[in-house]
């Protein structure tokens, strides 16, 4: 396919750039990377609301304050078009060389990063009922960046790409062996951030600390851990979906399955409502019944016991969760916090720990309350440190291997 004709072009000495793509359910985070060892970034933001009403993009450029502008984004189409409306008249378009796209859901068959060609967005679009909530989304961005930029290379950055070679035992859910032999097992997610992650902790701890027993904790509005033993993941509690696991935002994380079965017969609830009903009225906000927003629950705790008991049973999953893959590890030697609750609610963060004295886990509760980089307490047995995640830059390095690999 040719590049777009219509589109301007370049000047010969403008630098080649790369374009990072982080959709969610009703945002869009984007980053344009300048290519090098070390990609710099250029500009970063978000377009804000899709779907709701009152769109925004907000942009910073060069590290400068902050520009938010309203902008057309009734759903996610509508936004990426106004997205690449936007890079036009900042004159990105013409200089990008290769576009990265977070993909949360690869499936059985998609199992690393790779370019996207028509098989993979076919293959995309068989997966989507195992992801309504991503999958459609992130498609349609891709086919809007084919449109309005053709030629430019587009390349899939999967989350469950980091967990593609878990151990067999933990790849291998308790279902009929048919299933298994078809593909269906423990996937696991929120690869980028993992492997953003794994890859930081060596560059400032050193090769002993990443090569020891590790527990990532990725806390955001999605939640999970990972258990790494010498660099490569050993579980993780996402399984074939990202609903599973620990308790989330408006996920509920591992349930009896029983549970489902009673609520469909009793609710008389169609495969699509038990699917809206598991994706987006658990977790925090179905306890809560309130807020899926872990700031506003903290805020509210003194007040509202239904607040406090969302976050409480937050922090309790996770306790749990790090007390198994402590036990699966053999040990643990290094804990780390990520995602927009894990770098931001100190709170949280004591809370859990607070709840993992059997493993001598101990903070300093100053360096805590500040979010800063190690966090743990000179006695304690396990470091214990906060990393802020970037998948915008695991994106642009991986879409700059396959520029350099053309």
């Amino acid at each position: 396919m040719g590049r777009d004709r219509t589109s301007p072009r370049a000047a010969p000495d403008s630098p080649p750039a790369i374009l990072a793509i982080n959709g969610g359910s009703s945002s869009i985070k984007f980053a344009v990377f300048a290519p090098g060892p070390a990609p710099a970034r250029l500009v970063s933001g978000q377009v804000e609301r899709i779907g709701q009403g009152q769109a925004s993009l907000v942009a910073t450029r060069d590290g400068a304050q902050p520009v938010r502008r309203p902008i057309d984004a009734s759903d996610h189409t509508r936004a990426a078009e106004s997205l690449v409306d936007w890079l036009r008249a900042e004159g990105r378009v013409a200089s990008l060389a290769g576009i990265g796209h977070r993909i949360v859901q690869g499936g059985i068959r998609l199992r690393e990063h790779q370019p996207i060609t028509p098989a993979v967005v076919a293959e995309l679009k068989r997966n989507q009922p195992l992801d309504l909530a991503h999958l459609p989304r992130e498609i349609a961005l891709i086919e809007v960046l084919e449109r309005r930029m053709p030629g430019v290379l587009q390349v899939a950055c999967f989350d469950t790409a980091f967990h593609r070679n878990l151990p067999r035992v933990a790849q291998t859910l308790p279902i009929p062996r048919s299933y298994a032999d078809a593909g269906v097992r423990r996937l696991g997610f929120h690869g980028l951030s993992y492997e953003y992650l794994s890859g930081e902790l060596r560059r400032a701890a050193g090769d002993a600390v990443a090569d020891g027993r590790l527990i990532l904790a990725h806390l955001g509005s999605g939640a999970s851990l990972a258990a790494v033993a010498r660099g490569a993941p050993v579980d993780t509690t996402m399984a074939f979906t990202p609903n599973s696991g620990l308790v989330m935002g408006t996920r509920p994380g591992d349930l009896d399955p029983g549970l489902l079965v009673y609520l469909m017969r009793e609710e008389r609830l169609t495969a699509e409502g038990l699917d809206d009903f598991i994706s987006n009225r658990c977790g925090l906000l179905g306890v809560s019944e309130t807020t899926s927003d872990m700031q506003d629950l903290l805020a509210r705790r003194a007040s509202d016991p239904r607040a406090a008991e969302a976050v409480a049973l937050f922090c309790y999953a996770i306790q749990k969760g790090i007390g198994a893959f402590a036990a699966v590890l053999g040990g643990l030697d290094t804990l780390v916090f990520s995602g927009g609750i894990g770098e931001h609610a100190a709170e949280v963060r004591r809370m859990v720990c607070d709840g993992l004295q059997l493993l001598d886990v101990r903070l300093d509760e100053q360096r805590n309350s500040e979010d800063a980089g190690v966090i743990s307490a000179a006695t304690s047995a396990v470091g214990v440190r906060v990393i802020a995640t970037d998948e915008e830059i695991v994106i642009a390095r991986t879409v700059q291997k396959f520029l350099e690999g053309r």
